[in-house]
């Protein structure tokens, strides 16, 4: 099983708007032969909790601009240390450091591929 095109869309407008909110070290993984349900992992770092949830709203805000798509889930507070927001084939994953190093889901899906993101 590879990436759908609409996953690696969503994936594209959620890394510009990463990009655009200043996320740190942004990481799109393939877990598509991994997992039924998402194709992507995108991972990014805020600094703080503040900048946490405006890489979330930005992410929410252009994917809904660029396709109409909500997500389908939000999952940890808009502001906390790890947010989630899931659009079925795109799964965003917004980490502040100490969240990130600790769960280190950079290492626990190191088999998957990396997808290249503008």
């Amino acid at each position: 099983m590879t990436c759908t095109n609409h996953a690696l869309e969503l994936l594209e407008i959620a890394a510009k708007a990463a990009d655009d909110a200043l996320g740190l070290d942004p990481l799109a993984l393939d877990v598509s032969e991994q997992l039924y349900l998402a194709d992507i992992f995108f991972l990014v770092t805020a600094d703080n909790p503040r900048h946490s949830r405006s890489i979330a709203e930005e992410i929410t805000t252009e994917i809904k601009k660029a396709t109409g798509q909500l997500p389908v889930a939000t999952e940890g507070e808009l502001g906390s240390g790890w947010v989630v927001v899931d659009y079925g084939d795109l799964v965003v994953h917004v980490l502040q450091p100490e969240e990130r190093d600790f769960y280190a889901l950079d290492k626990l899906w190191d088999k998957s591929p990396r997808l290249v993101t503008a």
